[in-house]
C-alpha cells in the first residue's frame, strides 16, 4: 500500500509560479499512475493532471492548460505540479492521488479510479 504526502503549497502572487511535490512510499512507484486533484471552497473536487506510470503520457485540464505541467521522478518517487501565471481562481487544496496501472502509458482523469490520497497542500493566489 502506497502512502502519498504533498509540499510545495503556501501563498503566491497572480502571475507568479509554484512547485507541488509528492512523494511516495510503501509501494513501487513506478507501477502506479499519478494524478493532481484540486478543491476550491465550495467547489467539488476537479481534475487537475494526470501521468502515466512511465512518464510518457500525461494529461492536463483544460482550466490549466498550457499554465501548468505534470512530470515524474521514478528514481525519486516524486510527482511534481510546475504551476505558472497561478490566478486567484487556483487558489484550493491541491491533492496528489495514486493507483496501480498495467499499461506503462495509461493515465487517469476520474478521482474515483484512485485508490490512495494525500491530505492536500493550500494553495492560494493574491491578486
Amino acid at each position: 500500500q502506497v502512502q502519498v504526502v504533498e509540499s510545495g503549497g503556501g501563498v503566491v502572487q497572480a502571475g507568479g509560479s509554484l512547485r507541488l511535490s509528492c512523494a511516495a512510499s510503501g509501494g513501487t512507484f513506478s507501477t502506479y499512475a499519478m494524478g493532481w486533484f484540486r478543491q476550491a471552497p465550495g467547489k467539488e473536487r476537479e481534475f487537475v493532471a494526470a501521468i502515466s506510470r512511465s512518464g510518457s503520457s500525461t494529461a492536463t485540464a483544460d482550466s490549466v492548460k498550457g499554465r501548468c505541467t505534470i512530470s515524474r521522478d521514478n528514481a525519486k518517487n516524486t510527482v511534481y505540479l510546475q504551476m505558472n501565471s497561478v490566478e486567484p481562481e487556483d487558489t484550493a487544496v491541491y491533492s496528489c492521488a495514486a493507483r496501480r496501472a498495467v499499461l506503462t502509458h495509461t493515465y487517469f482523469y476520474d478521482a474515483s479510479s484512485y485508490n490512495y490520497w494525500g491530505q492536500g497542500t493550500q494553495v492560494t493566489v493574491s491578486s
